[in-house]
């Protein structure tokens, strides 16, 4: 259950993660459930190994920060780039905690995300939002997928975010993505991966016409329709059939 439900009578505002965001954009009657009734989706199982190449590549990336050179896969790929320096960075990151916060007042929402990392273009000054990713699939990793629209969802949001905090962010995203190799004869307590940068153009236009729509879906006495795809409201519709 979450930590606090929607009150439509209350004049705080109400607290939602990028997460939160993208579940009312996957099922509305979800979205609702959650937020308003209680009645959470089940929790999925946690990515234990993709948390560890977070943690790992955060780590890498603080070195070359803390040095101010660009990290090799910056120079190999002729970005201008460095690791950028925030007194808050550390905030930032915590997304169960903290995260980037944006108050958007006409809604009265407080729309928050934990960000993996921040880059800076030397040349035009412009914060760039990287997010880390990491997979075990034979040949290139790419975003090209249907389902990825909610990673390049996610960069648009935290593009969104950093820009309510009068930050000058660039349009141009970086995912850090590391694919695992399983064409080994042995493993030998050693996993190895090819990463690979992929640049992603957001457009975060989509962000504001969703905040409103989610204040109103909120502000409604009964659950909406299940999305036609959501397999947790489809679940419970069979069983209640039974």
């Amino acid at each position: 259950m979450p930590a606090k439900l929607f009150n439509p009578n209350s004049e705080d505002p109400f607290v939602l993660s990028r997460s939160r965001i993208d579940n009312f954009l996957e099922c509305r009657r979800c979205f609702y459930l959650t937020n308003k009734v209680g009645v959470a989706r089940p929790p999925s199982f946690p990515f234990n190994l993709n948390n560890a190449v977070d943690e790992l590549l955060k780590n890498e990336f603080d070195i070359y920060r803390e040095k101010g050179e660009p990290h090799p896969i910056m120079v190999e790929n002729n970005l201008k780039a460095l690791p950028y320096e925030h007194p808050d960075l550390e905030e930032w990151r915590e997304s169960l905690r903290h995260g980037v916060k944006r108050h958007h007042k006409e809604t009265n929402l407080i729309l928050r995300g934990g960000l993996d990392d921040l880059w800076i273009n030397t040349e035009t000054k412009q914060i760039i939002v990287v997010d880390y990713k990491a997979t075990s699939k034979k040949g290139e990793v790419s975003i090209d997928a249907d389902w990825q629209i909610s990673y390049k969802r996610q960069i648009e949001f935290y593009q969104w975010l950093l820009r309510g905090n009068s930050f000058d962010v660039s349009d141009i995203g970086y995912f850090v993505y590391c694919n695992g190799i399983s064409e080994k004869d042995e493993f030998n307590n050693q996993l190895e991966f090819k990463t690979k940068l992929i640049p992603y153009k957001g457009n975060d236009s989509w962000v504001e016409p969703t905040l409103f729509d989610v204040k109103e879906t909120l502000m409604q006495d009964s659950p909406p329709e299940a999305a036609s795809k959501c397999s947790y409201c489809a679940y419970v519709k069979k069983t209640l059939m039974i």
